[in-house]
């Protein structure tokens, strides 16, 4: 999968938001550009053999240049959550279009509409208990990544020394020096390890 831009700060996020409404095509096009990797994340619940992963991605995209369009900050609610949401109906309006289900249940299916007759989410649910949840949802997701990154991309020795270093699987973190003792080679050496493990992790996180 593609690498996709980092996602925008609060702040800058706020300030693309103030400019976009106000018409400014380039503050627009930041907004879609750095949310890209929130569409790659819900791309990845529907992989299916039917569909090639750039058609789910160009159909995610339709759903998030809705919502940039489409957001009222106003409401108080965050661009992320809304734009997730907007990715996920176009991406379940591919598969009903073409009788294709996703296999999971999606927490932005509909499950009743309140008062005003508005449709009601299980996300929706969620959020009024934690407007947070789906900035948590994202992080899980970076870590599962992560995780499976570490066992897919990495040597024994360069596993050793990462879960050593930053207390992986629960456990303490140690000094390179102390690894290196307990290991039997040299501190520099350990440096080295950890910082090719790292570029790796790092290389492999990014494609997603």
């Amino acid at each position: 999968m593609k690498t996709f831009p980092k996602p925008l700060s609060q702040m800058e996020e706020k300030e693309c938001l103030e400019r976009c409404k106000g018409g400014d095509q380039s503050a627009r096009n930041m907004l879609i550009e750095h949310n890209m990797r929130l569409v790659a994340h819900v791309v990845k619940k529907y992989q299916c053999p039917d569909y090639e992963t750039e058609d789910l991605l160009s159909v995610g995209t339709i759903g998030l240049i809705k919502a940039v369009n489409t957001f009222n900050a106003d409401k108080g609610s965050r661009l992320a959550t809304y734009a997730a949401r907007c990715v996920e109906n176009e991406i379940l309006m591919l598969l009903r279009a073409g009788k294709k289900y996703a296999r999971e249940v999606s927490l932005f299916e509909p499950i009743g509409v309140d008062k005003d007759g508005e449709t009601v989410s299980l996300m929706d649910v969620i959020e009024m208990e934690n407007p947070e949840t789906i900035d948590g949802l994202i992080f899980d997701q970076d870590v599962k990544e992560l995780y499976h990154a570490f066992k897919r991309c990495l040597t024994e020795p360069e596993q050793q020394v990462i879960s050593l270093r930053y207390g992986l699987f629960r456990g303490k973190e140690h000094t390179q020096r102390e690894i290196a003792a307990g290991m039997g080679i040299s501190r520099s050496y350990v440096s080295r390890i950890e910082k090719r493990a790292l570029g790796k992790l790092r290389a492999e996180f990014e494609r997603f």
